[in-house]
């Protein structure tokens, strides 16, 4: 895969985009803990994804792969997730009982957000038909340049474990973890422009 294949996601993209990282994040670990049925997951993690990651796409810092093979949702220094339609969709998707345990992960990611400038990926994921052939390193090291030619941090938080071997390699380092209940753990990183 070239360089030329990331493109920006539009207005216009937005559901494929949606659609992309929804079909990533199937198997992953915190988002399957916090919708526990696969119904509530299929209603629910699109309406996070919007929330959580979906300004990106409206500030031009939205970036997927050809026939939407993998999707990033990066914010650039000073923006972040839309924090009110957050709680709406926590409040309307997830369980009574594990809200007050999502509610504490969250606080404790931003505790661990750089004070420093940074860009924060809330979201990156890959279609699994094509995970393991570079798409995810393409969408990351396409954001990165723009990290090092700014030379500003990049910040994330690893929501499954096996995807921290991946994050390290492009630079990040583990800050700590946060773990809550019975969640599983969360892993906040971040790496230093180059």
């Amino acid at each position: 895969m070239s360089e030329d294949r990331v493109k920006i996601a539009g207005q216009a993209d937005e559901e494929s985009v949606v659609a992309a990282l929804t079909i990533a994040f199937a198997g992953d670990p915190m988002t399957r803990w916090s919708w526990e049925t696969p119904e509530a997951y299929l209603s629910g993690f699109p309406r996070f994804a919007r929330a959580f990651g979906g300004g990106a796409i409206s500030l031009g810092t939205a970036h997927y792969t050809e026939g939407f093979s993998g999707a990033a949702l990066w914010y650039p220094p000073g923006e972040g997730p839309d924090e009110e339609a957050l709680v709406g969709v926590i409040e309307g998707t997830t369980s009574e009982a594990r809200r007050p345990i999502v509610y504490a992960i969250i606080k404790d990611m931003g505790n661990f957000h750089p004070e420093e400038p940074h860009w924060y990926l809330p979201l990156i994921g890959v279609d699994p038909r094509f995970q393991g052939k570079g798409v995810g390193s393409l969408l990351m090291k396409h954001a990165l340049e723009v990290c090092d030619r700014e030379g500003v941090a990049a910040y994330l938080e690893s929501s499954n474990p096996k995807n921290i071997s991946f994050y390290e390699r492009h630079g990040f380092f583990a800050l700590g973890t946060i773990q809550h209940g019975d969640a599983p753990v969360m892993v906040p990183m971040l790496r230093r422009p180059r």
